[in-house]
């Protein structure tokens, strides 16, 4: 193989790596943002932090069953 080959070569698989990479960056940057809000939004929320297990209410987890305790981190208006 010649120069010109190879480093056509590194380009390429420099450009695909950068690419991949960028997306999965992104994909957890959003599902981070999700659960944050959540949890901001929910009076009650799991210990756990299982998925959408929020609540205006006291209760239980629909995921876990444990019981769902006060959010410190609210921030909405509080019944």
């Amino acid at each position: 193989m010649n120069f010109k080959s190879i480093l056509v070569i590194m380009v390429l698989i420099t450009a695909v790596t950068m690419v991949s990479c960028k997306e999965n960056t992104t994909e957890t940057k959003t599902q981070t943002t999700e659960k944050q809000r959540k949890d901001d939004t929910s009076v009650y929320v799991c210990p756990m932090h299982c998925k959408d297990s929020g609540s205006d209410k006291e209760g239980k987890c629909d995921t876990c069953g444990m019981a769902l305790v006060k959010n410190e981190d609210h921030t909405g208006n509080e019944f």
